[in-house]
């Protein structure tokens, strides 16, 4: 039996250490999110957020803080929605 992210306390946790990051402002914004949605995200939010995670500290701020946009790889529809409710948190 396959295990959503929700249901998986191990995809629950990696996903938080995941969001443990050098930037305080950073850490804040992600760990404030995932309090308030981690139980509701879909698979494709998770998707979307483990995407962000992969970026450095200075590019993930950029974004967050709307000083870039989303280019390349993440110029996804599901990007720029976690990142609407991630500037908002």
């Amino acid at each position: 039996m396959q295990y959503t992210h929700q249901a998986d306390p191990k995809n629950r946790a990696r996903l938080r250490w995941r969001a443990r990051r050098g930037l305080l402002e950073n850490d804040l914004i992600l760990t404030r999110y995932l309090d308030a949605r981690e139980m509701d995200m879909s698979d494709e939010e998770v998707d979307a957020f483990s995407r962000l995670m992969d970026i450095s500290d200075n590019d993930l701020m950029d974004l967050l803080l709307v000083r870039q946009e989303p280019k390349d790889d993440l110029d996804l529809p599901q990007i720029h929605a976690l990142l609407q409710q991630l500037r908002t948190i």
